[in-house]
């Protein structure tokens, strides 16, 4: 009879055990607010999948404006080198014709003298 509990040992026993999973209950508790439903976790995953696709798309366009700007840009180089090089060509024309129009017509005068 000597391992026998007495009513108030089981008493306080019982208690303490209440106690016990009650404090787990808390535990438990308190890790599931932690938690997060499949479905709000679907929605956030789909979500992210969406803004992930999104920026993707905004990024794709902002690398072909840039391409697209570089490729005019040296297209306006090209076409502002080739206008200089006929600026420079015509205002070598515009100085060496009136050059050799002089030459001539000095050559034309001293062979009129020279065959007089």
């Amino acid at each position: 009879m000597s391992d026998e509990l007495s009513v108030g040992e089981l008493g306080r026993a019982v208690a303490a055990l209440r106690q016990e999973v009650q404090a787990m209950g808390q535990g438990i508790n308190s890790r599931l607010d932690k938690v997060v439903s499949t479905e709000v976790y679907a929605l956030q995953s789909a979500y992210t999948d969406q803004r992930i696709n999104q920026l993707g798309q905004e990024l794709q366009k902002s690398k072909d404006a840039n391409e697209a700007l570089e490729k005019a840009f040296e297209q306006y180089q090209r076409d502002e080198r080739d206008r200089r090089e006929r600026e420079r060509q015509a205002r070598l024309y515009q100085m060496i014709v009136p050059v050799l129009m002089g030459l001539l017509s000095a050559a034309s005068a001293v062979w009129a003298v020279v065959a007089k």
